[in-house]
């Protein structure tokens, strides 16, 4: 598969993804279908984890702005099984793009950036208690000061009481 890349319109600006379906085909495809479809014009930017506001695991701290469809909202794609670092090569190196996750094949439409390395979220990290990371299925290729900027602005607490809306998100032709 031929990898796509991924424009989201947000209140900070612009940011790109490229969706690595070449190696990550099953969860790339995903969000892919995801967008497509229109499911995350609307969404918004809901949770930025720093070292300074880590509630959940604050033991293995991570630091990333997730955004997306939350677990709450309707999921428009059935979970897809778990596609491990093992598997992909994707690495949770700055810029590595996931999928957000309960246990495995328990996805739901929303996706995190990884601001900072953070192999804990890699396969045999200690981040998720099973063991078996997250999915990594892409890399941010610009926008990064738009990204950086919400990063910079995050609240005391993981979960924003402000969220950041994404206007659209589109595959750029």
């Amino acid at each position: 598969m031929q990898n796509c890349i991924v424009e989201f319109e947000t209140d900070y600006g612009l940011f790109s993804m490229e969706l690595m379906l070449d190696v990550a085909p099953v969860t790339a495809g995903y969000f892919k279908a995801l967008i497509e479809a229109g499911a995350l014009d609307g969404s918004s930017i809901f949770r930025i984890v720093g070292k300074d506001n880590a509630e959940h695991r604050p033991d293995y701290p991570i630091e990333v702005v997730q955004g997306g469809l939350k677990a709450e909202d309707p999921q428009p794609i059935a979970p897809i099984a778990h596609e491990p670092t093992s598997k992909t090569g994707i690495r949770h190196i700055k810029w590595t793009v996931s999928a957000a996750r309960f246990g495995p094949g328990e996805t739901y439409g929303s996706f995190f950036v990884c601001m900072a390395d953070t192999p804990n979220l890699d396969e045999g990290g200690q981040r998720h208690p099973d063991g078996l990371g997250f999915a990594g299925f892409g890399r941010v290729i610009s926008g990064f000061s738009v990204l950086g900027a919400m990063f910079v602005h995050r609240e005391t607490l993981e979960m924003l009481e402000v969220e950041i809306p994404i206007h659209r998100a589109r595959i750029r032709k």
